[in-house]
């Protein structure tokens, strides 16, 4: 730190209790200057050979017939006028970082100028502060700091803003260059380092990064962190990196972790005017990398403290644009009233559709309809697409559990995202499995929306045996799944899902005249397909248990041998089409029915089993 010593007498000013002060001198004091709360007994000659106003108010205070002065608003307030008082008398006074901003306040108070006495205070302070405290990184963030308690006289005297220019200069510095640091004391430190063929080189062991004054300012308030950080910005030396990690340490630095601290009364406005000037500075460069994550917990709190409507719009649109480097986490932000639900998932909604319409715009695309139609490239061309469509299903298997999550809202968040965005349906799986069984009371049509939003065709092998035994699927579900998974056993393809044509198949979208009317055609295109495999329903009947043990060591064949409940299915099935669909209706309604009514050994294992891995499929 800086420091300047100014006169070379000793200091003679004692303390009588709190209130009075006074210099030790063999002359009599003959005037009383009040300052505050405090009194000082001094000197007049000392006094008026440096301050033009104190000339000024002793010949008032003569006319008036008193030897007392009183002094209103005086900035800096006792001490600042005793390091006046103590250069008048020509006492030793240190001045420093954190004191020489109100020395100068007062001086200027005071008028100690250049007309008055030649090497006055305010100009031995002006002299200090332009040759060393203003080059000194560590002294400038001081002296800022103590702007704040001398305003509008330290605003008037251009200190400020010579602080923060001070300041921005030395952030837009080469690092390479860069020997202080006011939080770490960062140093370029050299050794020497002997090789083994005997050169000696010079090597950095400590290299200072761009961002190395970001922790620094943090200890600024607000109203001088935005000062500082516009004059970083306007002088465009510094990228939207390194200013985007300066707004997140800046706000991890002064936002609490506990919500009641976030929106108690006594902070709420301090909060909120954080928030909003955080959100204000972020840099408008769209490639920087703000985190994401970062992003979306601004808008967590800019919700909870009630930031305007115009900050929550400027969020939601950055957000956007990296709405692919976010995690589910990040978006479980918690429903305000009078919604009932735990997280808003509308507000996800409303992410996930500008996330949609700013990649529109960005990539000049027209992104295809769920039913449309594009090609490989583009669809493993996009990753920012294929996260997004990850992210959504996290999102939904999350939030699945909330017993007051509308089937509108779930619906709705899962449709959003475009088929070419997700090729494997695994996730949207386990969160209409975890859906369905939190939420049990769904009528038919409901469970039809659900199920709707899932294609069979894409489900893994792991997915398809655990759809297989879910007991929360309706009956048709389970059905497309066993009849999809045994034409991909037949096609031998088992590690991937079946690439079939809508013409040649069904989807789960398909409504329940459709699937009645197509029955039989499945079940015979089914039944012919495992008569080529040899496998007819009296040998699976006879010889299941023995199956079931060498069938997954089956080489002629590679036949999959499904689970007790899908040979059930199966057997009614073929009894559906033998008996030319007349007991269809009945055989259906029975199936849905708890398995316990069949196998009893078999049927508990795997109901049990079921529901124990409820959260099995990843």
């Amino acid at each position: 730190m800086k420091f300047m010593k100014l006169g070379s007498k000793p200091d003679a000013f004692q303390a009588d209790g709190n209130c009075i002060r006074y210099v030790a001198s063999e002359l009599d004091t003959d005037v009383v200057i009040v300052v505050g709360e405090v009194k000082f007994n001094l000197h007049k000659f000392p006094l008026l050979s440096k301050s033009n106003l104190l000339q000024k108010l002793v010949s008032r205070a003569n006319e008036d017939n008193t030897d007392e002065v009183c002094m209103v608003d005086f900035p800096g307030g006792p001490k600042a006028f005793e390091i006046c008082a103590k250069f008048c008398y020509g006492m030793t006074v240190t001045l420093n970082a954190y004191n020489v901003v109100a020395a100068r306040c007062a001086a200027e108070y005071l008028e100690m100028t250049e007309d008055v006495d030649h090497g006055n205070l305010i100009f031995k302070i002006e002299v200090f502060l332009n040759s060393s405290v203003f080059r000194s990184w560590k002294d400038s963030i001081i002296i800022l700091q103590t702007t704040k308690s001398l305003l509008p006289w330290s605003e008037d005297l251009k200190v400020v803003g010579r602080c923060v220019d001070s300041i921005a200069s030395k952030t837009s510095a080469d690092p390479s260059n860069v020997t202080w640091s006011y939080t770490y004391n960062r140093k370029l430190a050299v050794t020497d380092q002997i090789c083994e063929n005997g050169t000696r080189l010079q090597q950095k062991f400590q290299s200072v990064p761009k961002d190395w004054w970001v922790e620094d300012i943090c200890e600024l308030d607000i109203d001088h962190y935005k000062r500082v950080m516009v004059a970083v910005k306007s002088k465009g030396r510094m990228s939207a990196d390194v200013i985007g990690e300066a707004l997140k340490a800046y706000a991890i630095r002064w936002l609490p972790d506990s919500i009641d601290a976030l929106v108690s009364d006594d902070y709420t406005l301090r909060n909120r005017s954080l928030v909003e000037t955080v959100i204000w500075l972020l840099p408008f460069d769209k490639g920087s990398e703000c985190l994401c994550s970062f992003l979306l917990k601004l808008l967590k709190v800019a919700i909870l403290v009630g930031a305007g409507d115009a900050p929550k719009e400027e969020l939601l649109k950055r957000i956007s644009w990296q709405l692919d480097k976010a995690t589910v986490n990040d978006l479980l932000i918690p429903a305000q009233p009078p919604d009932t639900s735990i997280y808003d998932a509308k507000l996800v909604q409303n992410i996930v559709n500008r996330f949609i319409m700013q990649a529109r715009c960005t990539q000049n695309l027209d992104f295809v309809d769920k039913h449309d139609k594009v090609s490989d490239d583009f669809v493993f061309g996009r990753g920012s697409w294929l996260n997004v469509g990850k992210l959504v299903d996290g999102y939904l298997a999350e939030i699945a559990s909330d017993p007051n999550l509308s089937v509108s809202s779930f619906v709705d968040l899962a449709q959003l995202i475009p088929e070419t965005a997700r090729p494997i349906h695994d996730g949207l799986y386990k969160a209409i499995d975890i859906y369905l069984k939190e939420h049990s009371n769904l009528t038919k049509i409901d469970k039809k929306k659900i199920c709707g939003l899932m294609d069979v065709k894409k489900l893994s092998v792991d997915a398809c045996m655990h759809a297989a035994q879910n007991e929360c699927l309706p009956l048709r579900v389970v059905v497309q799944v066993l009849f999809f998974e045994q034409v991909r056993t037949a096609a031998g393809v088992l590690n991937a899902p079946l690439n079939v044509s809508r013409d040649s198949s069904r989807s789960t979208a398909n409504t329940e005249e459709e699937w009645e009317r197509t029955m039989p055609e499945d079940c015979k295109s089914l039944e012919k397909q495992m008569s080529q495999m040899k496998i007819c329903d009296n040998e699976c009947q006879k010889h299941g248990e023995k199956k079931s043990k060498k069938g997954s060591k089956n080489k002629g064949g590679g036949v999959l041998l499904l689970p007790s409940r899908s040979r059930r299915f199966f057997d009614r099935l073929w009894v559906g089409v033998k008996g030319h669909g007349e007991n269809r209706s009945s055989e259906t309604s029975g199936s849905s029915q708890s398995p316990t009514s069949l196998n009893p050994g078999e049927t508990k294992s795997s109901g049990s089993s079921s529901r124990r891995r409820r959260h099995s499929v990843s």
